[in-house]
């Protein structure tokens, strides 16, 4: 009777813990720690800064609230929260999204462990099982990105539908790379719920402004207004 009672109220405060826990989850992310400076070859004014950055680092930019040069798991959030996305989503892709990228592009042997993404290493999460629009240093391909609408556009030649975004990801898909292929669609389903017009078409010109970011400057401008 008395084990019945105990596991009965740790039931009752499983709600609570997990409140708690998600609070400091976020509460020990920052905007700013001054153990992470950002690197010395992003300081200068907002204007040279993004001449200077590659259409990836552009895209990435977004998220980087401050304009530090680093994107913390909180900044992450509130990005992907201004352009459109739930509590629930934006959370889990935060974590998802700082969780792989603060690794990848930390210029230290051991990462933070507050996982801020550096915007100017940003070419370094680029994965595998990918169209290829973007190279190897994070510049845009147009002939790659023409492709994909040469290849899967098959209602409207300038747009794609649900089923030729997924039938582009299968296309892309490499072998043993399961961690490149779920890459790619996270992005691309994101992609789509969030730009596809009423009629269920992704359009190329929606597309492309993805690539340097611009798409997240005019969906926080669309959800503001």
């Amino acid at each position: 009777m008395a084990e019945r009672e105990t596991k009965q109220m740790a039931m009752r405060r499983l709600p609570v813990l997990s409140t708690f826990l998600f609070l400091c989850a976020f509460s020990a992310f920052p905007l700013v720690k001054t153990t992470d400076a950002a690197p010395s070859s992003n300081t200068g004014t907002g204007e040279s800064k993004s001449a200077m950055l590659t259409p990836l680092q552009m895209h990435a930019s977004f998220f980087d609230r401050d304009k530090d040069g680093l994107v913390y798991l909180k900044e992450t959030y509130d990005g992907l929260r201004a352009i459109g996305l739930g509590v629930v989503r934006a959370t889990s892709l935060a974590l998802v999204i700082n969780g792989g990228l603060s690794p990848a592009t930390s210029p230290n042997k051991i990462p933070s462990r507050w996982l801020p993404i550096y915007v100017e290493n940003i070419s370094r999460g680029k994965h595998g099982s990918d169209s290829g629009a973007y190279d190897s240093e994070g510049r845009f391909v147009p002939e790659k990105f023409e492709e994909i609408f040469k290849k899967y556009a098959k209602v409207n030649p300038n747009a794609l539908t649900s089923e030729e975004v997924d039938e582009m990801l299968k296309g892309n898909e490499q072998p043993n790379d399961p961690i490149g292929h779920a890459g790619g669609m996270l992005e691309w389903r994101l992609l789509y719920d969030l730009a596809k017009d009423k009629d269920g078409f992704l359009h190329k010109d929606i597309t492309r402004s993805v690539f340097d970011g611009s798409l997240f400057y005019r969906l926080e401008r669309e959800r503001a207004s």
